[in-house]
């Protein structure tokens, strides 16, 4: 009987948990070809997420838990709980039940039957989600695959199976500013696609705001595409021609025309342009030299606080 790890993270999931739980169990009960497991990451809750989790553990043998220090990030939660599985399949979902668990069986048998590495969800609507934050999601996908050589599926998910075989591969890369989105698709493998309605969130308040979602989607362009670095490179080259174009013909005209003081207003709103473009450009490079700073300083993505799983299983 092949084993199966499914990694719930876990962050003031309490409202949500105990439906999640019930709904999971009765979809994975369904089928008796598998060896089922849960690792709940509790990524430094404040309610009493991790106390829950804990009595799940007591009263079933297939619950592991990790619960981390403090609050590190989805990212780091998903690694953790690839990083501690052992199992011939890995699935990831989120536990406030917008990932259908029906789906899972059928991803599953992609991946065991099918010869598939890796079956993923993608989403093929957005319902519910504010028009701005769905219209911001779609253009942020048409912009970082014309920026970067790794696509990304437009409404792909963390919601996925894979096999122990790409588990370590994601495992292995070690970047500290993690992006999963593009760490799935950057160590390739053959993936199936499974098309997910989304659903409503089952309880509880969703924890990703509009501008965590917009620095997630910055992290993601900077991670994976030196793009930026590129156009601000460009930009630069294309304004430096413009002005020594410009003095040129300031050059010229004087001799015809003679010295002329008009124009004060031009200049200063050019000063003030070209200003913030350095600046603009200033950002950027900061952007990445942040990024490598974080890099250099080599620490840990997650520190754990409490587990009921053994060191020799990391």
């Amino acid at each position: 009987m092949k084993s199966v790890d499914l990694i719930v993270p876990c962050y003031n999931e309490s409202d949500v948990l105990d439906l999640f739980y019930k709904e999971v169990c009765s979809v994975i009960e369904k089928s008796s070809e598998y060896s089922f497991s849960f690792i709940f990451v509790n990524d430094g809750s404040r309610d009493n997420t991790l106390e829950i989790i804990e009595n799940y553990a007591a009263n079933d043998s297939r619950v592991k838990y990790l619960s981390f220090s403090r609050n590190f990030g989805k990212e780091a939660g998903m690694l953790a709980g690839m990083t501690y599985s052992t199992a011939d399949y890995v699935g990831i979902i989120d536990a406030d039940l917008q990932h259908s668990p029906e789906l899972f069986l059928e991803m599953l048998e992609a991946v065991d039957k099918e010869g598939y590495d890796v079956a993923a969800a993608r989403r093929t609507d957005r319902k519910g989600e504010a028009k701005i934050k769905s219209a911001f999601s779609r253009r942020f996908y048409s912009v970082i695959n014309k920026m970067s050589d790794v696509k990304i599926e437009e409404g792909a998910q963390d919601f996925r199976v894979m096999t122990q075989k790409v588990v370590r591969a994601i495992c292995s890369l070690p970047e500290y500013n993690r992006f999963s989105k593009g760490i799935f698709s950057w160590v390739g493998f053959r993936t199936k696609w499974f098309e997910h309605e989304n659903r409503e969130r089952a309880a509880g308040q969703t924890k990703w705001s509009f501008i965590k979602l917009l620095k997630y989607a910055i992290e993601g362009i900077i991670g994976f595409s030196t793009a930026p670095l590129k156009i601000s490179f460009l930009s630069g080259m294309l304004f430096s021609v413009i002005g020594l174009l410009y003095a040129v013909y300031i050059f010229i005209d004087t001799i015809i025309n003679g010295p002329d003081v008009a124009g004060y207003p031009s200049i200063i709103c050019l000063i003030i342009f070209l200003g913030g473009l350095i600046l603009v450009s200033l950002g950027i490079i900061g952007e990445y030299v942040s990024k490598i700073y974080l890099e250099v300083k080599h620490r840990p993505i997650y520190l754990i606080d409490k587990t009921n799983i053994r060191d020799d299983n990391q």
